[in-house]
């Protein structure tokens, strides 16, 4: 992060040079037609303006330049759309394992969460030349995540997550900010993302040793809430849930992505699954967003039924719960139990 004058922020994505080829684009087009179109305006003032005794006749159609005035621009116009709808889908979908964050916004800060169990508020380490991947959430009202170097911003709307992803590939720190105004404060909720060589980033993460991971964090929620109960007999299991089709009682089926989980934890009653009763109470305003990611994280890393359960599974819960944290650092006590 330059901290001297610049007229453009720092390029420091995969995707920033992307964007900013769009821009200069959109800019030398802009430019073209606007000399064009004024150059035209003027030449057509002087040349036909008012003169006493002198009367400009009808000139006539000329259909071979107005169908090439029309098809000219409408090729410019869609070379807009076509190039800047190729770099909108590139940079909502984020690569196959690239490293996922979740991410709080609050007024006024941005709280963050790293798989390993690591917090952070207002700071965002990663390393270099690894795809990350955030899920946004916020705790009350509209915000941005903003972080001009990496090209990327994405609104974060309360009641529903928001995915963007970015792959750095220049050690250093930059600038975040919130893009939406929040509130009174609004300008103090800044940040710095800082992008590490992969050993400086993992001694980071190691500087934490006693951190929770969120798989952890959720199979300990899972418990103390008593889930366990009743998913997998009275309920749907969760083993091998996410990301796979769930017929609902009103004969569709809807993909269990991080956003269905939320709104089945929350609102349990909005789609029921078919064969099961609407049981679930609503954990609305019981649950932080934090739990909520972590509940989720726990329910992503359950993997498919099995015939054999540990000792330890509570009852209920079919499928082999999670031996390793995301680092691959085993859990002990993947339950959560005491």
């Amino acid at each position: 992060m330059n901290r001297t004058f610049q007229l453009f922020p720092d390029a420091a994505s995969r995707m920033s040079h992307q964007v900013d080829h769009l821009f200069w684009y959109l800019m030398l087009w802009s430019a073209l037609l606007t000399v064009g179109v004024a150059g035209l305006i003027l030449t057509f003032a002087v040349r036909y303006r008012a003169r006493p005794g002198h009367r400009q006749g009808f000139l006539g159609p000329h259909h071979a330049l107005e169908w090439t005035w029309t098809f000219a621009t409408l090729a410019i116009f869609l070379s807009f759309f076509f190039w800047g709808a190729d770099l909108y889908i590139g940079e909502s979908a984020a690569p196959a394992g690239a490293m996922e964050i979740h991410v709080v916004g609050k007024q006024w800060m941005w709280k963050i969460q790293h798989p390993e169990g690591r917090r952070e508020i207002n700071e965002l380490h990663v390393p270099v030349n690894r795809p990350v991947k955030l899920i946004l959430a916020s705790q009350d009202v509209i915000h941005g995540f903003y972080v001009p170097a990496f090209r990327i911003k994405q609104d974060v709307v309360p009641g529903r997550y928001a995915n963007t992803w970015f792959q750095p590939t220049r050690p250093g720190t930059y600038h975040l900010f919130c893009s939406q105004y929040c509130g009174t404060e609004h300008s103090a909720m800044t940040g710095t993302v800082y992008v590490l060589e992969p050993a400086d980033y993992a001694a980071w993460l190691a500087g934490m040793p006693t951190a929770v991971s969120e798989v952890q964090a959720g199979a300990q929620l899972f418990v103390q809430y008593s889930c366990h109960t009743c998913h997998g007999q009275q309920a749907p299991t969760l083993a091998g849930l996410y990301m796979s089709r769930v017929p609902l009682s009103d004969g569709s089926t809807v993909l269990a992505d991080e956003a269905y989980l939320r709104e089945s934890i929350l609102y349990p009653a909005a789609k029921i699954v078919a064969g099961y009763p609407p049981i679930m109470p609503s954990y609305h305003n019981q649950l932080s967003e934090e739990q909520l990611f972590a509940l989720i994280a726990y329910i992503k890393a359950l993997r498919g039924a099995s015939a054999t359960q540990p000792a330890t599974t509570p009852p209920g819960l079919v499928g082999e719960p999670p031996t390793t944290n995301p680092t691959g650092n085993p859990i002990t006590n993947p339950q959560g139990i005491p």
